[in-house]
């Protein structure tokens, strides 16, 4: 299931473990976030990836601020609180490989 950070602690709330976590920075009003979206929970539900979450860049500035979100949708990577990768777009496969690579 995917975990919505609305807020800047919950944010780094989720960052906390050493575990890899996948996060979505998405915005309501953004179409190719509208077509991933769906793609990208059905990654969490399906047991395939770790943690994955989602932060809106209108409802928390401040998570999307501090990561330096120019685009959506950006898909950001951490493992132990370190970002280990990114990428912009809605590219299905490109996640897919990204997660799969690390």
């Amino acid at each position: 299931m995917v975990a919505f950070l609305n807020t800047k602690q919950a944010f780094d709330d989720a960052l906390a473990g050493a575990g890899l976590v996948a996060i979505d920075f998405t915005a309501s009003w953004c179409g190719p976030c509208k077509m991933i979206g769906p793609r990208f929970e059905a990654m969490s539900t399906s047991g395939e990836f770790p943690s994955v979450c989602q932060v809106d860049v209108d409802e928390n500035q401040e998570a999307a601020a501090a990561c330096g979100i120019r685009s959506m949708p950006t898909f950001q990577l951490f493992r132990g609180g370190v970002k280990v990768d990114e990428f912009s777009g809605a590219d299905e496969n490109r996640l897919r490989a990204l997660l799969r690579q690390h």
